[in-house]
């Protein structure tokens, strides 16, 4: 974009107050093709001979960088602009230059400044700001760019300024050499959020110029025409949109094809997913050794503790048993049964490309979901710490029996619908009585009131410490890596911390902590001909409820990690993604194995903890970008090994982790999966004062009414959600998943009778 802006004559008349009239123009100017227009490679290299790079310029108002620029310039050993006037130049870059009102109207006269236009209104990138001049005592052109120490704002849509680029030029010049033209190359150049990054990492004026080399060459490949899987992976900036057109019946034919069309995309990049921040200049192994121990202590605690609140309720072992001791049912062979009739129906969801469905799934509806699901880790953490007051704090400590056993329950899923994906050990928490392992005979000499109340802060001092850790990267203190790794290690720090604090600082009371029974077999292949045909045939039924959840919560958690937002290059593979999924369960269900697939908000988090992120101020509100992630296999397959070498460290020393802990876990997985929910954002605008609203797209594009109306609707589908999803009574349970598949024709049918379709898809639009 160009901007001009300067008083108009009519801005001399004599007004009591001073007033004028200041003209602005703007226009759209075409980015630079660096393939095709000769002067983008030759601007650049005319610059790079006689480079004005200032590195940590540590003035703060635009007039001393500017004037700091401008005597770069003029000191330079092989300037020839000998009657250059330094004051005249910085007189010709504002707006008050020879008015009446000097100084009153202090304002860039020419600038270009990177706009994303969206269908919800048009986006400034307020890190970078072009400057171009045009004056008559210059004899050629020339480019100087400074570097701020720190960004500063200096006004609308300049509120984080980091980089200054200058282009000064004589008035007369050839139409493709004119200081709007090499504006606009340099311009062109610093759009990419990616480049702007790197540049900040640049230490010297080689490093520097070494960038601008390198951000040329990606810039005329990508205007000469890469390979599909290159391209995706060269250009930050791409992603995969939802299709926008209505699905039909050919879309899922011919079979494979989906799976076909994902192998072709990912393969080519397969081999990058080892090496990418390994091998090569720009490499991170120390944010993936922070990253691996986040996700292994968030698998790994996580599963520990949704087994130990199963344990509580069914007795020590998987609840499936249930239903197989009233029938008189093999436990292992129902199992297995029903995991097999599980990975069959996934299977044919994969073939038939069924994954395309989920292109129906609105944001809104995304997040609906997402809500859910973090609203049941906090209903587990408070079951948690409300049956440790029971079992401590009343007066009467009476076993507190499960009334119903549910039938999702009884495919593994426990107290709620995370369970299935977070307990890979689950099988090691098994029989003994139902009473907490930590109790013995000494609790009589400790008041258990004590337990109680030190669980309760030991729940939340965990949510405390590692939520404070996690926000610690927005924090001035220490240095920018000491906080990153900090924040990154929040968990892990805080689970450590408190399970010392807990197990030493308090020996004297006793503390609940999950039971582990050694004998019990790990692997265990299961008799498949021992079930009679009816049984195979229920288990075909309880097997297809648990395909249906199972490919709702698979395809949303990596619709939610792949969001346009996190900037993700190499592709997604829905169809592939969920045949290894079927493949993995059939071996995991012969063995009477827990089964696997995409964990929310586990994946969406893993996503955030490999990024690069950047702030960004618009109209007083701070925004946190994400510039790249790093897209590796390495993290999660060493938390895969870390989780596996865990089973050396039964029962020591993870049973010294105790219960509360794991509650605050449970929090602040649930806390920090909320931060970019944007339901949650606007239930929080019903408390807020309007003058307080953040300038999100949807303030700007939707009436407030109609946002109210649209944010009490979702409400109303989260608690129909948890109204079936939590509920004690079996046979609701059961129809869960339909539920959830009930929110298409909702959100397509139902809410455009009440609100706008427009209004509806500014408020779905992800910017």
């Amino acid at each position: 974009m160009s901007q001009c802006a300067y008083p108009e004559d009519a801005a001399e008349s004599e007004l009591p107050d001073g007033c004028g009239l200041l003209h602005t123009s703007r226009k759209y100017l075409k980015l630079k093709n660096f393939e095709e227009e000769i002067r983008a490679h030759r601007d650049l290299d005319g610059f790079l001979d006689r480079a004005s790079i200032i590195l940590n310029e540590t003035a703060t108002s635009l007039d001393d960088v500017l004037r700091a620029m401008l005597l770069r310039l003029v000191h330079k050993p092989d300037n020839t602009e000998s009657d250059c006037n330094l004051d005249l130049l910085m007189a010709v870059l504002f707006t008050d230059a020879g008015t009446p009102m000097e100084g009153k109207v202090h304002l860039l006269s020419d600038t270009i400044q990177g706009v994303t236009a969206t269908v919800t209104g048009v986006q400034y990138q307020q890190s970078w700001l072009c400057i171009i001049c045009t004056s008559k005592s210059l004899l050629k052109r020339h480019v100087c760019i400074s570097r701020l120490v720190r960004p500063q704002n200096w006004g609308e849509n300049c509120c984080e300024v980091r980089f200054v680029i200058l282009v000064l030029a004589p008035p007369k010049m050839k139409s493709t050499k004119t200081a709007t033209e090499v504006g606009r190359t340099f311009a062109t150049m610093f759009l990419d959020i990616t480049f702007r990054q790197k540049l900040l990492k640049t230490r010297t004026e080689e490093e520097f110029k070494e960038a601008l080399v390198h951000q040329r060459q990606l810039l005329t490949m990508m205007d000469q025409g890469l390979t599909p899987s290159l391209k995706h992976y060269s250009i930050s900036s791409i992603c995969i949109p939802k299709s926008h057109q209505p699905l039909q019946q050919k879309d899922f034919f011919p079979v494979g094809k989906g799976i076909r069309e994902d192998f072709a995309r990912r393969f080519p990049v397969y081999p990058l997913d080892f090496t990418d921040g390994i091998i090569g200049k720009n490499k991170a192994v120390g944010k993936f050794i922070t990253t691996t121990l986040f996700l292994y202590f968030a698998c790994l605690l996580p599963t520990i503790a949704f087994g130990s609140l199963n344990d509580e309720i069914t007795y020590g072992a998987i609840v499936i048993r249930g239903i197989c001791d009233d029938y008189d049912l093999d436990f292992n062979t129902f199992y297995a049964w029903t995991g097999l009739w599980n990975s069959f129906f996934l299977t044919l969801y994969a073939l038939f490309n069924f994954s395309l469905i989920m292109s129906l799934f609105k944001r809104s509806t995304e997040e609906i979901i997402a809500l859910f699901i973090s609203m049941t880790f906090v209903l587990d953490a408070v079951k948690g710490i409300v049956k440790i007051f029971q079992k401590y704090y009343g007066t009467s400590h009476g076993n507190h029996n499960a009334d119903h056993i549910s039938v999702l329950s009884l495919l593994g899923l426990g107290t709620s619908l995370n369970t299935s994906f977070h307990t890979a050990l689950n099988t090691s928490l098994l029989a003994n009585p139902p009473e907490l392992t930590s109790v013995s005979s000494r609790s009589a000499e400790h008041s258990s009131r004590e337990t109680a109340v030190l669980s309760l802060l030991i729940m939340l001092g965990t949510l405390w410490l590692s939520y404070t850790l996690y926000q610690f990267k927005k924090s001035p203190y220490l240095h920018p890596y000491m906080r990153e790794i900090l924040s990154d290690c929040a968990l892990p720090i805080s689970v450590l911390t408190f399970s010392i604090i807990s197990s030493y600082g308090f020996q004297e009371i006793n503390m609940s902590k999950f039971r582990y029974n050694p004998s019990e077999r790990l692997f265990k292949i299961a008799e498949m001909q021992s079930l009679s045909l009816g049984a195979i045939g229920s288990a075909m039924g309880l097997g297809f409820l648990l395909s249906m959840l199972f490919f709702i919560e698979q395809n949303l958690v990596a619709a939610l990690a792949n969001a346009p937002e996190n900037r993700l290059v190499k592709g997604t593979a829905y169809h592939w993604d969920l045949l290894l999924i079927a493949i993995i369960n059939t071996g995991l269900s012969l063995f009477g194995m827990p089964w696997i697939h995409a964990a929310y908000p586990h994946s969406p988090l893993h996503v955030r903890a490999l990024a690069v992120v950047e702030e960004r101020v618009e109209n007083g509100h701070i925004y946190e970008t994400i510039v790249n992630v790093w897209e590796t296999r390495l993290t999660t397959l060493g938390a895969s090994i870390l989780v596996g070498f865990s089973l050396l460290l039964l029962p020591l020393p993870l049973q010294w982790i105790p219960k509360p802990v794991l509650y605050g876990l449970f929090l602040y997985i649930a806390l920090t999966s909320i931060d970019a929910n944007q339901l949650f954002e606007r239930m929080a605008l019903l408390l807020k004062d309007q003058a307080s609203y953040p300038p999100t797209h949807y303030i700007r594009r939707v009436p407030q009414r109609k946002i109210h109306y649209f944010t009490g609707l979702q409400v109303l589908q989260l608690l129909l959600l948890c109204a079936f999803g939590m509920s004690p009574l079996p046979y609701m349970k059961m129809i869960f998943p339909l539920i959830m598949m009930a929110m298409i024709p909702i959100r397509y049918k139902l809410l455009p009778r009440i609100i706008e379709a427009k209004y509806l898809d500014a408020m779905d639009a992800e910017h």
